[in-house]
């Protein structure tokens, strides 16, 4: 099970892993925190679109449709609501009723009832930071890890289905190593670069630990059709697609993982996010529902658990979802990501009223 923020994460972090585990015969569920409501149209050929801007919340769950047909997987919707990114000078509050403001027991709750129902013996999700600070993409680490710790607890929203103890949990990851490797490929051919910014910044990225390589460079070009798909949200001229697709194969033929928590024993690096687990899907289903021991306070006792950077707690993660940054909005993964999400509507306008139409 992947969690993401909004639909057109699923395609641009992980997919091509997605591809490889579907091509293979593995489940996949892709769960949608919001409904990508608020932020801009990123490709220029369709901002003027008046059907896009007349309802752009259906736009993208037609593009998400598309999206998870072309990787083979299933797909839910958690049915909130996307929180955008207000900016400006003072930095306006986030709107009222939106994913980030929700109190936390109502979106575990609904990250339970799916995890329960699908069954995942492995979930992916962002880091603490949310990959990069867009409060939706930190809410949906705090929810998932949130809903990781109840969905085995009998006595966590009972009423929620059967428990069900997912073994191990993954931040995807944008690693220093593949900027560097697809910025030198693309000198090395005398091109240019997309990622000359990062470059220049990288060192001041906080540098995580990527414990698990997956191989899936043949599957990069389902990859990039699933991202085509969501044609709001990607400009098919743009950074994403600036690398070709043999460079990139060849350059960094895998995607990254950081271990956050793991019930099972680990061998580090990995290279399968399903390392660990009995390959008999009958012993690995017994696992999954078998009730994990727990600490004093609660936590399940893990055999690996990732260090949170900053020594934040995760109640400090969730404030920071509501409380970011501003300063923090401006990185190149905002800009690379598309997620320069603004809301400029004013109190009872709709979407659409201004013109601006949304990213996630």
């Amino acid at each position: 099970m992947a969690v993401h923020a909004h639909p057109d994460d699923e395609s641009s972090k992980g997919a091509a892993t997605t591809a490889k585990y579907v091509a293979e015969g593995v489940e996949v569920m892709v769960v949608s925190c919001t409904g990508g409501e608020r932020g801009d149209v990123l490709n220029p050929k369709l901002i003027d679109d008046p059907d896009i801007t007349r309802d752009l919340a259906e736009v993208r769950r037609r593009e998400m449709a598309r999206a998870a047909k072309i990787l083979g997987i299933r797909h839910t919707w958690l049915g909130f609501v996307d929180s955008g990114l207000p900016e400006g000078d003072p930095l306006p509050p986030l709107p009222e009723g939106c994913f980030a403001l929700e109190p936390i027991e109502v979106t575990t709750e609904a990250l339970v009832r799916v995890i329960r129902e699908f069954r995942p013996h492995v979930i992916t999700t962002y880091d603490e930071n949310g990959g990069y600070p867009h409060p939706d993409h930190i809410m949906t680490h705090v929810v998932t890890m949130s809903a990781w710790r109840a969905a085995g607890d009998p006595t966590a929203y009972p009423h929620a289905g059967e428990p069900w103890q997912p073994q191990k949990v993954y931040y995807s990851a944008w690693s220093a190593a593949r900027i560097r490797a697809l910025h030198e490929a693309m000198l090395e051919l005398g091109q240019e670069s997309p990622y000359v910014e990062w470059m220049q910044n990288l060192d001041k990225r906080p540098e995580r630990t990527i414990t698990t390589h997956v191989e899936c460079a043949e599957y990069y070009g389902v990859r990039d059709d699933a991202l085509r798909a969501h044609a709001t949200q990607v400009d098919p001229d743009g950074n994403w697609f600036r690398v070709p697709l043999e460079v990139q194969q060849r350059a960094y033929p895998v995607e990254d993982y950081e271990l956050a928590r793991s019930l099972v024993g680990v061998d580090l690096p990995e290279d399968d996010l399903f390392a660990g687990l009995p390959t008999d899907l009958t012993e690995a289903d017994q696992l999954c529902r078998r009730e994990p021991e727990r600490d004093p306070e609660g936590e399940p006792v893990v055999v690996f658990r990732a260090p949170l950077p900053q020594e934040r707690t995760e109640e400090e993660y969730s404030a920071h979802a509501a409380e970011y940054d501003a300063q923090e909005v401006g990185d190149e993964m905002t800009e690379v990501e598309g997620h320069h999400d603004r809301d400029r509507r004013q109190p009872g306008q709709r979407a659409g009223d201004d013109g601006t139409a949304a990213s996630a």
